[in-house]
């Protein structure tokens, strides 16, 4: 789970301050295993600063915590200050949860649902796709998603099972049951009628809040056996 730490401080050097981050970065190169920082002033006291720093999880936090180079650019901040900074410790959940609802609006209102407009909403305009069922290695932009999406719903009336959800960083996995009546034509293959079940999993990255990368992995083969377009 991600975590986020929040410096709370009121100094009248900032610029030195701010010279001493650029000198924990420049010292932690390769070593710091903080992702994010971002450092804001208070609108109404010029003095008053705010610093976030985001980590993959708490672990990663305390080994950064445990470098010499931030001890000692601690004590030197310390200094700067006027009195002791204060420190929020957090872990982001609300974030993530965020994510997954968006990846779950991908399932229920795009690929079953049909409302195809809604990616443009959901994705990112150049969204790189990486599915196990297509010769390209990977597919970008968001009507090659739309035509994706058409081409399934054309080919079998379908609904997905949602089993489970795990959220880290900026990825969604989901762990998914498709079920499909094959009523038109798919990859070539005339429609059946058969009622045909596959397991699978999606791993969805996401920047902004938006989705900008999806792996998907299933078993391709095992569905065109079961449709009778190839031999077992």
């Amino acid at each position: 789970m991600t975590f986020v730490q929040v410096i709370d401080c009121k100094t009248r050097r900032y610029d030195d301050m701010n010279r001493l981050m650029d000198d924990w970065v420049a010292a932690t190169e390769g070593k710091r295993t903080a992702t994010h920082s971002i450092v804001g002033r208070d609108h109404t006291d010029s003095e008053h600063f705010v610093e976030i720093i985001e980590f993959p999880s708490y672990a990663k936090a305390m080994e950064n915590s445990n470098l010499p180079e931030t001890n000692r650019i601690f004590e030197e901040m310390v200094s700067l200050c006027d009195g002791m900074p204060t420190f929020t410790d957090l872990d982001v959940v609300r974030d993530e949860q965020l994510n997954k609802a968006t990846a779950r609006r991908f399932y229920d209102d795009v690929a079953v649902g049909g409302n195809l407009d809604l990616l443009d909403e959901l994705l990112t305009a150049d969204h790189v796709d990486h599915d196990i069922g297509k010769a390209e290695q990977a597919v970008v932009g968001c009507e090659a998603m739309k035509q994706d999406v058409a081409g399934w719903r054309d080919a079998f009336d379908f609904g997905f099972t949602l089993h489970r959800q795990l959220a880290e960083g900026d990825e969604v996995t989901t762990h998914w049951t498709w079920r499909g009546s094959h009523q038109g034509d798919f990859m070539g293959l005339q429609p059946t009628g058969q009622t045909v079940t596959m397991d699978g999993v999606t791993i969805h990255r996401f920047v902004d809040g938006k989705i900008a990368e999806s792996w998907w992995v299933y078993d391709m083969l095992g569905l065109l056996r079961r449709l009778g377009a190839v031999s077992s």
